[in-house]
């Protein structure tokens, strides 16, 4: 071997020795292909005459795949356990008998999870409550206590997910409609009102496209009080939006039907800047969500008189609301798992 070769071989030789003992250190084992150790030998071989960059070059080559089957072997190594992910640790499980996981340090929050956090600040700011809705429900919180009676034909135009003995995945976050009323049914009586935004996921058997999912968050919203009528609703509807957005917006209603609110309505808002398409009347105005007065029959099944107490409830997209915020033209994205649209919201 010539003394050249016999000089490299050595400087290669120390190198990979000094990276074995730099990679022991190392949590993230990827972090030694970025070693001064390595970069300080590119560099080298910039520096060397013509005829023995080629030898150099080869054994370096080698050097980074030797190296580089370090860190795959390494990663190998890492045997994540099966883990429940429907079963919360108990608190008093002892660290060394949980599950490894995989480090959150490069996650993000969900752009859903972003603004849903911000509606609900807006709306803990008006003096709501917050209430989780369920993922499994009955069918008298889905339909019975909502004045669906058994046979009901609006029934039909809820069509969601059923289990064999019954249980259903709610199609909406009413079904927590009759729960809340009677959890803060004792407002009433110190002469507060009941207030509660309920905002959750809810399932539908729906043929997907660019606007309808299977699975969809939204939120509910459930005001009763004595004296409240359709102006508490428009106005409280109008603030919470016009907040969400940014700025102040028109609000109209229109007549339409659900067995849970009389009278019931659509409600419009007038389109934010960024979503104006033209001038024409039907441009102006954007359909987000249905609303209404509580249905008397809603109030006497939660104990609630309805001669005495009136209010209002609606319920609303999330991803609409998302959507139309940020120009997102797919309501699919969000459920993909796409990491180059979830880094947009990063």
């Amino acid at each position: 071997m010539s003394e050249k070769k016999q000089e490299t071989s050595e400087l290669l030789t120390k190198a990979a020795e000094t990276l074995k003992r730099e990679l022991a250190k190392l949590d993230d084992k990827r972090a030694i292909l970025r070693s001064p150790t390595l970069t300080g030998l590119c560099s080298q071989l910039r520096t060397l005459p013509q005829e023995e960059r080629a030898a150099f070059g080869k054994a370096l080559n080698d050097l980074k795949s030797e190296v580089a089957g370090w860190v795959d072997a390494s990663q190998d190594d890492v045997k994540l356990q099966p883990i429940d992910v429907t079963a919360p640790f108990d608190v008093n499980t002892p660290a060394n008998h949980k599950p490894s996981l995989l480090p959150a340090r490069d996650g993000s929050k969900h752009p859903l999870m972003v603004e849903l956090e911000y509606m609900i600040d807006i709306a803990y700011r008006m003096g709501f409550a917050i209430e989780e809705s369920r993922l499994i429900d009955d069918d008298y919180h889905m339909f019975e206590s909502l004045n669906f009676p058994e046979g009901h034909p609006a029934r039909d135009d809820y069509d969601t997910f059923m289990t064999t003995d019954g249980l259903i995945a709610p199609a909406h976050t009413s079904t927590m409609q009759n729960r809340v009323l009677k959890k803060y049914a004792g407002n009433l009586e110190s002469g507060n009102p009941i207030a509660v935004l309920v905002p959750d996921r809810v399932f539908r058997n729906e043929d997907l496209d660019v606007t309808h999912e299977h699975t969809f968050y939204q939120f509910e919203g459930v005001y009763v009080d004595k004296g409240i009528t359709v102006g508490n609703l428009i106005a409280t509807l109008q603030a919470l939006l016009s907040s969400y957005f940014g700025q102040a917006l028109k609000a109209k209603i229109q007549p339409f039907y659900f067995p849970f609110t009389e009278p019931s309505f659509e409600f419009a808002i007038e389109r934010p800047e960024s979503l104006r398409k033209g001038d024409t009347e039907a441009d102006m105005w954007l359909e987000l969500l249905g609303c209404g007065m509580i249905h008397p029959n809603v109030l006497k099944a939660a104990g609630i008189d309805p001669a005495v107490y009136t209010g209002f409830a609606w319920g609303g997209g999330i991803e609409r609301l998302v959507m139309m915020k940020y120009g997102i033209e797919d309501i699919r994205h969000f459920e993909s798992g796409k990491l180059d649209f979830m880094r947009q919201f990063s």
